[in-house]
């Protein structure tokens, strides 16, 4: 049963004597193989309760398989863009969610003998079991980066519309992942992807739309209207879109890190201070496409420097 495909390939259902698989078939000699001995070499030698979970793997002349635990409920895109429109998710089970992914990201970041930059955090990456944990997934894209080196540079990667200022540069940290994590946490509670071209010309970013709504005090006009329980937590609400803006500043140096955002999650801790909502950047479409599928946004607002 084909479940669904993506950048680098197709996902089908399978079995394993009674127990449900997923397994991705990576499709395109050149581009896959690259990709299929990232993913294995990566997620093969870590495991966390919030990181899909690989079974096992084919290298076998063309066929390059990858074989996963299966995940019920699919990605999260499905549910907080309004595919399931007889069912939304609620509040707690939304926050729930971006708790797993911080999680997740934690571990990555901060608790494996190497950092590891994730590098394409977006909704489609993340699944949901039957339970709608949060599970990151598709490490097809992800770089380790020694703990002796502040930066690492690499060739552009990623997807149009989650992609951190600093790529310009093509100097990068895991902080590039950070960034993406608070344009998924603006997705979850707004129920709409960043860039929708469906939308009216100002409405297209949802990200400039947020630093315009956080300057004039206004941030519940972009929650998602179809949560009915969204009004009874409005602080919480608030307090997790002053989050996003706070990993969404231009000045990666000013992020915080993920296991921080996991503390303020669980309530351990709280934001210093609130976020100068100016530090979040407008961007103008940049219609260049790198490699097929990699577009990246220009910001118009200055770059912020300052020590890291």
């Amino acid at each position: 049963m084909r479940l669904g495909s993506g950048g680098f390939g197709s996902v089908f259902k399978g079995k394993i004597g009674n127990e449900a698989i997923a397994v991705k078939r990576l499709e395109g000699v050149d581009q896959g193989k690259e990709e299929f001995l990232a993913e294995v070499e990566t997620i093969g030698r870590i495991h966390h309760i919030n990181l899909v979970r690989l079974i096992g793997f084919c290298a076998e002349k063309s066929n390059k398989l990858l074989v996963y635990e299966y995940m019920s409920n699919s990605s999260l895109d499905k549910w907080i863009f309004h595919e399931h429109p007889v069912f939304t998710l609620s509040w707690k089970t939304r926050r729930n969610i971006i708790m797993g992914i911080a999680k997740g990201l934690s571990y990555l970041h901060e608790e494996c003998a190497q950092r590891i930059a994730h590098l394409d955090i977006k909704p489609q990456n993340i699944l949901l079991d039957d339970r709608f944990n949060a599970k990151v997934s598709d490490f097809g894209l992800s770089k380790l980066i020694s703990r002796e080196d502040s930066k690492v540079m690499t060739r552009m990667r990623g997807t149009r519309g989650y992609l951190a200022p600093e790529w310009l540069g093509s100097k990068i940290t895991e902080k590039v992942d950070i960034y993406s994590f608070g344009i998924v946490i603006v997705e979850i509670v707004c129920g709409r992807k960043n860039l929708d071209e469906s939308q009216p010309e100002e409405r297209i970013h949802l990200i400039s739309l947020l630093q315009e709504k956080a300057r004039s005090g206004k941030l519940f006009d972009l929650v998602d209207t179809s949560i009915n329980d969204m009004e009874f937590h409005r602080e919480e609400v608030r307090e997790m879109m002053e989050l996003a803006v706070w990993c969404l500043q231009v000045d990666s140096s000013k992020r915080p890190l993920m296991s921080t955002v996991a503390k303020v999650l669980e309530g351990a801790m709280t934001l210093d201070a609130t976020p100068h909502c100016d530090l979040v950047a407008n961007y103008e479409l940049n219609h260049s496409n790198l490699e097929g599928q990699i577009c990246s946004y220009l910001p118009s607002a200055t770059h912020l420097s300052g020590p890291r």
